[in-house]
């Protein structure tokens, strides 16, 4: 299995969109990370866990499951980094490839240390990106693709066949 551990606000302040909406409305753009964080999800399977400071959010630590993702705010006195750390640790065994995406360069170390994988904001950017392209692509392909029926027939008589269907006279 493989984990992606996400430093949310590294993402907030690397990603362009999300940077420029930050400006505005913070809330916002922690929702659509983690939108695009699920979108991500669905396509690779991976497991995805976002991890946020409190000092952002007033309140305990916090725990909530949005899509299948999972997003943690740290405990007030508590670190996005250090519970990055904490789970890298943690999750990381024979059976689990736990990959931290953050630019931060002191936590990469770290992270290397315990075994686990790095990816920077602008690796994971690029990947998410392409991901939605090929989501587009995908859908786009599958609009192309017209209904062939099992059996054989001239167009007009499928078109009757139609209108009948959909109680047309």
């Amino acid at each position: 299995m493989i984990v992606l551990i996400v430093d949310g606000y590294n993402m907030i302040g690397a990603w362009p969109e999300l940077k420029r909406l930050r400006e505005k409305d913070l809330g916002q753009a922690r929702d659509l990370l983690i939108e695009m964080m699920a979108e991500y999800q669905s396509y690779t399977g991976d497991r995805i866990i976002v991890v946020f400071d409190a000092y952002h959010v007033r309140g305990i630590e916090k725990v909530q499951k949005d899509y299948k993702v999972e997003v943690l705010f740290t405990k007030e006195n508590e670190t996005a980094d250090e519970r990055i750390e904490k789970l890298a640790g943690e999750l990381n065994d024979v059976r689990t490839q736990v990959y931290v995406a953050t630019s931060d360069y002191a936590e990469q170390r770290t992270i290397f240390g315990q075994g686990a994988f790095r990816k920077s904001a602008r690796e994971l950017y690029i990947e998410v990106k392409n991901i939605e392209r090929q989501i587009e692509s995908d859908v786009e392909t599958h609009n192309q693709v017209k209904h062939q029926p099992k059996i054989p027939m001239k167009e007009e008589v499928r078109e009757l066949f139609e209108k009948w269907r959909r109680g047309d006279k």
